[in-house]
């Protein structure tokens, strides 16, 4: 049977309790900590006996790369899947004429619509002919290179490229890159497929390897001994010689007008955004027609300086760190918010819609890249979405004033003035 007094001393102790916990609550979630239970090494600090840092076999040298990730911000909550990969520790396959390394889903697991590979090319040396099942996208990052190649009507391109500039193959159309003096190239590529491998490209060599010469002597109208001598195995790149001049080259290969543009100089592009504290240059199907399946943002940010928080709703963002130091983090349902550092030669992927914003950790300039298996560039700012709501619901939202609200920047900056 019910005792009166039992019942009404269970009720005390859960309101009493209740009274309690919301005082903890209240105690424990604080500005800048929000979380239970709160995270971050200032709660260790508030006990001796707590170990913020690591006390046992570790890589310091590794370690000093990531200070974000062995003391994260305390708004960090959770763990996002690793959203950091790079071109430091990819293996590099080297021959005669230049090298290749990549990041690819096999080794990159998020990164399921992008793979990328950084390629150099020596004066003279040849990426042979080839095609791809997947589109490739490229910026150059120094020297120069020339580069070959055909449309679907038969229209052949050749053009010469130099840092800062874009090419962009579809996908099965044939092409070649030769580096040009004094030093050569140096390159990245980005295919629209996450698992594409610089090593299962179809070469030009392998194919007339495994043609038979009586059919070979047939299609080109030449006698089979005329391919006695062709090479059996890849070449893939091998040194060769300096081509001549592009006008030559041009002639020699029956260019005519009305290929469309496979180049683009995107670092002399007027800025989609520019600030005090950096730029933004796109290049997408809207300015470089070709460009279908890859768009593309070059971004630059002054020390101090902060690339805005925003998201993109169409796409994954595959990014390849240039040049400087940065920190982003990212934030997903869950919650859940990861931050992580990232230095010139790195690759970080955010996915679609996910939440994120970078920030300069150095002392010059941070230039990175955005990259997208889209044929658009599309962004929405934080900052530009809250100033076009009814700044009342705005205010209701996060108990700040109108007033606060007023000073928030509209139209979406890009990268916020120092």
């Amino acid at each position: 049977m019910d005792n009166p007094k039992r019942r009404e001393f269970l009720i005390a102790a859960t309101a009493l309790g209740v009274a309690v916990g919301a005082t903890a609550h209240a105690q424990a979630q604080a500005y800048g900590n929000p979380d239970l239970p709160p995270e971050g090494a200032l709660n260790a600090a508030k006990n001796p006996a707590t170990h913020d840092t690591v006390i046992g076999p570790q890589n310091p040298t590794l370690a000093d790369q990531f200070p974000s990730s062995s003391s994260p911000p305390a708004t960090d909550v959770d763990t996002l899947p690793m959203f950091w990969a790079s071109f430091n520790n990819a293996h590099k396959r080297i021959q005669n004429g230049g090298w290749a390394r990549q990041v690819t889903q096999a080794d990159f697991a998020i990164s399921t619509t992008i793979s990328g590979v950084n390629m150099h090319l020596s004066a003279g040396g040849i990426r042979e002919l080839h095609w791809h099942l997947t589109a490739e996208w490229s910026i150059m990052t120094r020297g120069r290179c020339r580069i070959t190649t055909i449309d679907t009507q038969g229209r052949a391109s050749v053009d010469d490229v130099e840092a800062g500039d874009l090419w962009y193959f579809p996908a099965g159309l044939p092409h070649s890159l030769q580096g040009l003096g004094p030093e050569g190239c140096e390159f990245v590529l980005a295919f629209d497929d996450g698992a594409q491998s610089e090593n299962n490209t179809l070469l030009l060599s392998e194919f007339m390897a495994h043609i038979p010469p009586d059919i070979l002597a047939k299609n080109f109208n030449v006698p089979a001994d005329a391919f006695k001598t062709i090479p059996l195995n890849s070449k893939w790149i091998f040194q060769g010689q300096e081509p001549g001049t592009l006008a030559a080259d041009r002639a020699a290969a029956h260019v005519v007008p009305g290929a469309a543009p496979v180049i683009f100089h995107l670092s002399r592009s007027s800025p989609r955004h520019s600030t005090t504290g950096g730029t933004i240059q796109i290049a997408d199907s809207q300015n470089f027609p070709i460009a279908k399946t890859v768009a593309a943002a070059l971004v630059t940010v002054k020390p101090g300086g902060l690339r805005e928080i925003h998201w993109h709703p169409n796409a994954d963002e595959w990014q390849y760190w240039m040049q400087g130091q940065g920190r982003m983090t990212i934030f997903d349902n869950g919650p859940k918010a990861t931050t992580m550092d990232f230095n010139a030669g790195d690759v970080g992927y955010v996915k679609k819609s996910q939440g994120h914003y970078i920030e300069n950790t150095g002392t010059g300039d941070l230039v990175f890249l955005e990259i997208f298996r889209a044929d658009r560039y599309e962004e929405v700012s934080l900052s530009n979405w809250l100033t076009h709501v009814p700044p009342g619901l705005v205010a209701q939202h996060l108990n700040i004033p109108a007033s606060t609200i007023a000073h928030f920047p509209v139209g979406g900056p890009g990268v916020m003035p120092v």
